[in-house]
């Protein structure tokens, strides 16, 4: 089963590089590139983290790499840096917004539940 991955390009690397921190300490950092493509990955594909595929490194190095960018406000400050560059730096906003349904659950017209029988999503009784 072929899995299709996420790779940053040349240019969206060449963007992301220069704001990436530059403070390494200790044992060398696994490829940059390698890893915040992994964990593009899992966010746009929602799978777990230990679910990474392993042309990306090995889980825990991603989610590891995730987690601590975050609490030192790394995520935060490369995309204020990356969205700079448009209209406001003021605001900005994701939609990442979805919805995820059973199959199973099927509503009519009138918002009632064909597999329990009831008003459903606060539909009032017809």
């Amino acid at each position: 089963m072929s899995r299709k991955l996420f790779w940053l390009s040349d240019e969206q690397w060449a963007r992301i590089e220069p704001h990436l921190p530059k403070d390494v300490r200790g044992v060398e950092r696994a490829d940059d590139r390698r890893v915040i493509s992994g964990i593009v990955h899992v966010l746009r594909c929602g799978c777990g983290w230990c679910d990474c595929p392993e042309a990306y490194g090995p889980p825990t190095t991603i989610y590891n790499r995730f987690v601590r960018w975050a609490r030192r406000g790394i995520w935060e400050n490369l995309f204020r840096e990356l969205a700079g560059n448009g209209r406001s730096t003021d605001a900005q906003m994701i939609d990442s917004t979805h919805v995820k349904a059973h199959r199973s659950l099927w509503v009519t017209h009138k918002g009632h539940s064909v597999i329990h029988g009831g008003p459903m999503f606060g539909a009032s009784p017809a």
